[in-house]
């Protein structure tokens, strides 16, 4: 295990090029400077001759994949804290349990361990319960009395920690098995005294704890490797057992355990590179918030003007009756009594009364300044929320057609074609970059959602480079998806198979390298971009959401044009970062959700 003093000196720089886990081909696969599209270039067959069938590009991303952390076993981690243990103990001249109780207290840091003992070891002993010699002599007599219960036992029927303190076996296992069904807390025990503070070792816990009570203390020292080391942590998946030690300051974070689970080491979230760890952890709460139900009942509804409670309307009829007890009857457009209507003010369908107000800009202006702007609010997050959600429907999906094709298609389409299931692993790789690509595009709608409105040159930048990733995205799964089908159900090899493998391998390579971009790009805040640069919006081809420039879609696309792109221009007030309420410009907290402005 490395020491503390180790992983705090990695330059972060370091593997700034290996980390990029979207690489994985030859020099061959290159696409050229960064963002530098052709526009057609990705249709034309000579893209499809990036890729070098001979090589195992699953392999190199494995590899590179796994640079900076690794997947321990229980069985890795039993061997780490014993090579910690036997280190410490050789290097410090003491026995192996009073190197478990330093380790212990230090969250398993050989480095910290080392510098602690060496600057003051007698300061060092006094913290953990490490005692020179015995507070008590042991006495020398056949019978003596329990320190707790007080009864009289012959001496080999009771124990003491290295302090002296005799107590009886069976008052010894209550306290130990008192502490062990507490927690954790049992694997920092000290001497029943209330004025001794000598560690509790394993030896005695060994000797003393039932065997129920051992197996629950060893489950707890083994999971204080883990959740006491801040290089190392448990896999979040469900049900699994292994844990990830990671090297701290390489940069990426997303891992991948041998569960097949992907994560981000630093927030447990699952993967979700280039979107940093704020904005997920803003977007996975507004999806889980109450304040987008608050957002509906304000773009949708109205007050009643007697009960306050929120109506929709659901007809075309101005004429509304609150339901009962209230039962009161009022206009919908200006809130007043339906007693005050009729053919003077403009029938069941229009309201003179609201038209007069809104010209002279009276309060019911301000209303519906608010209720338009948290209409805008609510279609902008159901836009990027619909297409989030989709990609992630469509990843998932894609994984089980993955995981069909290893299982039973590959083997199939190896005997109808004729080819062993080695020269096939173009087809598993294609899958595998399908299903990276959907996570990737997923979180790029979350970072596009919260991407400022008014930085218009980076919000066309990004949507335009998503829009081009998605386009070879959606080409690639739709070969992989549809076209296979024509090999599969074949009764024969067919020659065109060859052509199909071309193809294929070079939609792999050529949405590889729009995706390296995306993330890129992405990753340095589309710093590229002039942000103070005029936008013609006018002029673009693509609105909220980002679409492709060539304006062509598979069948299977997820079309982004049809984004919401209004927007409230209201200095009065401001939008909440955290549901995006609008607020007036005197409030200083947010009214529906209490965030901070």
């Amino acid at each position: 295990m490395e020491s503390e003093d180790d992983f705090d000196m990695q330059d972060a720089n370091e593997s700034a090029e290996d980390d990029d886990f979207y690489s994985g081909g030859d020099d061959g696969d290159d696409a050229g400077p960064a963002y530098a599209f052709d526009s057609d270039g990705a249709d034309d067959a000579d893209d499809y001759e990036f890729i070098d069938n001979d090589t195992d590009d699953s392999d190199d991303l494995a590899s590179h994949r796994q640079q900076n952390f690794s997947i321990l076993s229980e069985a890795d981690i039993r061997q780490r804290q014993e090579e910690d243990i036997i280190r410490i103990s050789s290097v410090l001249s003491i026995s192996k349990v009073s190197a478990t109780v330093l380790l212990r207290f230090y969250n398993w840091s050989v480095s910290k361990v080392h510098d602690e003992w060496f600057a003051d070891e007698e300061n060092v002993r006094k913290a953990v319960g490490l005692l020179d010699k015995p507070a008590v002599q042991f006495p020398d007599a056949k019978e003596l009395t329990c320190g707790i219960c007080f009864e009289t036992y012959p001496w080999d029927r009771l124990h003491a920690a290295a302090c002296g303190h005799p107590f009886c076996n069976i008052c010894w296992a209550g306290y130990i098995g008192t502490s062990i069904n507490d927690g954790p807390g049992c694997l920092v025990l000290r001497c029943p005294d209330p004025s001794c503070g000598a560690a509790v070792g394993q030896d005695m816990i060994d000797v003393l704890a039932s065997g129920e009570d051992k197996e629950k203390y060893y489950r707890y020292f083994i999971r204080s490797y883990v959740e006491d080391n801040r290089k190392t942590k448990w896999c979040p998946a469900p049900g699994c057992d292994y844990a990830v030690d990671f090297v701290v300051g390489s940069g990426n974070f997303d891992v991948t355990c041998r569960c097949s689970h992907s994560f981000c080491w630093n927030c447990t979230e699952e993967a979700h590179r280039p979107v940093d760890c704020d904005t997920v952890s803003k977007w996975v709460l507004k999806n889980s918030a109450e304040s987008e139900n608050m957002n509906w009942i304000l773009a949708n509804s109205k007050p009643c003007p007697r009960c306050k409670r929120p109506i929709e309307k659901n007809q075309g009829c101005m004429h509304m009756t609150c339901t009962p007890p209230c039962k009161f009857e009022f206009c919908w457009l200006c809130l007043g009594a339906w007693t005050d209507h009729g053919e003077r003010t403009g029938g069941f369908y229009a309201c003179n009364r609201y038209e007069t107000a809104k010209q002279e800009g009276v309060q019911y202006d301000e209303c519906e300044k608010r209720r338009e702007m948290a209409k805008n609010s609510l279609e902008k997050y159901t836009h990027y929320y619909e297409r989030w959600a989709t990609n992630q429907s469509s990843r998932q999906k894609a994984l089980a057609d993955l995981q069909q094709m290893q299982t039973v298609h590959l083997e199939k389409l190896s005997d109808l074609q004729c080819q062993p299931e080695s020269q096939l692993k173009f087809v598993t790789e294609a899958w595998l970059q399908i299903v990276e690509c959907r996570r990737v595009l997923k979180w790029t709608y979350a970072y596009g959602y919260y991407l400022p409105e008014h930085e218009h040159g980076k919000r066309q930048f990004f949507e335009y480079l998503q829009g081009e990733a998605e386009s070879g995205l959606e080409r690639l799964h739709q070969c992989a998806e549809k076209e296979l089908q024509v090999y599969l159900n074949a009764e024969g090899p067919m020659k065109e198979f060859n052509e199909f493998r071309t193809k294929l391998a070079g939609l792999t390579s050529v949405t590889r390298n729009y995706f390296e971009n995306l993330v890129r790009a992405l990753e340095n805040g589309l710093s590229d971009v002039d942000t103070h640069v005029p936008c013609n919006r006018s002029g673009s081809s693509k609105s909220l959401g980002g679409g492709s420039s060539r304006g062509r879609r598979s069948k299977g696309s997820t079309s982004r044009s049809s984004g919401p792109n209004k927007n409230v221009d209201d200095s009065s007030h401001w939008s909440c970062d955290q549901c995006t309420y609008a607020n007036a410009n005197s409030a200083t907290t947010c009214a529906m959700c209490q965030h901070p402005r």
